[in-house]
């Protein structure tokens, strides 16, 4: 099953309350993915939709991009929150290296930023985000497109 919606931000505030809506919906759901696959260029607002989402699971948590650590961790409950820089992923040993399939194992939310970069490895069941520019004469407009993606569908 592939459900898709599209939301529509003209700046930041508003893309991070996507990500806090999407926070909401996920944790009010437990049938839904728990794993959510950013896309986009550099500086389309991944991290602000993921300090959102934290805003809802991680209260008060200080998010900022994993750039160099690669994961972050905001510990929670009732779910923690995982989130991952791909950027710098180019083989199945880096990713291995940080412990990625631990992370999925364990009660709490993946976000990846970079998803790009790991597309073998995103679980058949997840969200998909992806967030673009698409107003080049108001360069804080993004349209944001998020599916939901279930097994057997």
């Amino acid at each position: 099953m592939r459900e898709t919606s599209k939301v529509y931000t003209t700046c930041a505030a508003e893309t991070e309350q996507c990500g806090a809506e999407l926070a909401k919906l996920l944790l009010q759901d437990a049938t839904l993915p728990r794993f959510v696959a950013l896309f986009g260029d550099l500086g389309v607002g991944k991290t602000a939709f993921v300090r959102g989402f934290a805003s809802v699971v991680t209260p008060g948590a200080a998010v900022r991009s994993p750039t160099f650590s690669l994961v972050n961790e905001y510990p929670a409950r009732p779910l923690s929150l995982f989130h991952f820089d791909m950027y710098r992923i180019e083989s199945e040993d880096d990713l291995l290296s940080i412990g990625f399939d631990d992370y999925l194992m364990r009660d709490g939310f993946c976000l990846t930023e970079w998803s790009e970069n790991i597309l073998e490895f995103i679980p058949t069941e997840c969200v998909r985000v992806t967030i673009e520019k698409d107003d080049i004469e108001n360069t804080d407009h993004r349209r944001i497109t998020i599916c939901f993606c279930k097994e057997g569908a």
